[in-house]
């Protein structure tokens, strides 16, 4: 006869292993009861693309054709009647009175002088490294900015870019799909290899730093450069060296050439090395360039830009209206200076106007 456990002891290991099974009382053993799984137990099944591939995709698709950015250029030089650039450079040091040296004080002073100048520019050029010393912050008030920026307006976005390909592929995803620009400025030091990935969008257009008008400018791009005998380029300084190369990197109309205004002697001799591409000119207004040697040497007289309303030409202006902001104070002061901005953008664009 099979001995019985004592009360209170584990079953005979022979009962542990048989289903159903009694206690050492005779209890019918518990079944561990299976719960119905809940809406957010069950895996999710992704029918759509990887978030990762229609990142992929949106980069790859070009979407609806646009015209090349010298036709828009064009157009909008026509309509507005002037070759005038606003620069927007919000330096937190520089804003007016009441305007908080912080993110939400370039934010609000860009958009007031955006407002009050943009009607009167042929185009608007956002200087990146204002935006980007604040972080994302900073990228979160250039977007929005870029967003008010009206549809018929070309935006230029001075960043300055250039790298290896890979790198520069990037700069240019950043640059046209993130930010939205239309142009950019590049920095041509590596050579067409770090331009190339800016210049394959034929809606878009990369301007090369090639005689800039800060003081230093000369240090580098004055230094001689021997002749080239095999490419049939002569002895020259730098910058008419990067001319010559950047006339050979976009002959189909997507590179021009950044030549700032307070060397003219030097802006008269890349036009002609370089004649069909399209001028930005800095350096008018606060840093003394003369407008009329830049309306007379500027325009392009060969094709691509040649032939368009303003010849491709862009003068920047950024101090010279940023600073016209008062520091009225008053229940007026707003609208004191909104007054004093389009004052001042109006004037310059009557001193840049379009030539015949």
């Amino acid at each position: 006869m099979a001995r019985r456990g004592r009360a209170g002891s584990s079953p005979p290991r022979s009962c542990r292993r048989r289903r159903p099974c009694r206690g050492p009382r005779g209890a019918p053993r518990r079944r561990r009861r299976v719960r119905p799984l809940r809406d957010r137990d069950r895996a999710v099944t992704v029918t759509g693309p990887r978030p990762d591939a229609t990142a992929a995709a949106a980069e790859s698709d070009p979407g609806p054709e646009r015209p090349a950015y010298l036709e828009r250029l064009a157009a909008r030089t026509a309509r507005a009647g002037t070759v005038l650039c606003l620069g927007i450079d919000p330096d937190p040091r520089a804003l007016p009175a009441g305007f908080s040296q912080d993110v939400s004080g370039i934010e609000s002073f860009a958009r007031l002088l955006l407002d009050a100048a943009a009607p009167h520019a042929a185009a608007v050029k956002p200087n990146l490294a204002f935006f980007e010393a604040f972080g994302s912050a900073g990228l979160g008030a250039l977007e929005r900015l870029r967003a008010r920026i009206p549809a018929d307006v070309p935006v230029v976005i001075d960043a300055k870019r250039g790298d290896i390909g890979t790198t520069a592929a990037r700069q240019a995803a950043a640059l046209f799909d993130s930010l939205g620009a239309d142009a950019v400025t590049v920095n041509p030091y590596l050579g067409e290899e770090a331009i190339a990935p800016l210049l394959e969008r034929l809606d878009r257009f990369a301007y090369v730093l090639c005689r800039t008008s800060n003081p230093g400018a000369a240090e580098l791009q004055g230094l001689a450069v021997v002749a080239d005998g095999a490419a049939g380029h002569p002895a020259e300084p730098l910058y008419a060296r990067v001319a010559r190369r950047a006339a050979a990197w976009g002959p189909g109309g997507t590179v021009g050439l950044v030549v700032g205004a307070t060397a003219p002697a030097e802006l008269e001799r890349i036009r002609a090395i370089a004649p069909g591409l399209a001028f930005l000119v800095p350096g008018v207004g606060a840093q003394g360039g003369d407008a009329a040697t830049v309306l007379r040497d500027g325009p392009a007289t060969a094709g691509p830009a040649a032939g368009r309303s303003g010849g491709g030409l862009l003068v920047n202006v950024s101090r010279g209206i940023a600073g016209s902001a008062s520091d009225a104070t008053g229940p007026g002061r707003q609208i004191d200076l909104e007054a004093s901005i389009d004052a001042a953008a109006r004037e310059w664009a009557a001193r840049l106007p379009v030539l015949p």
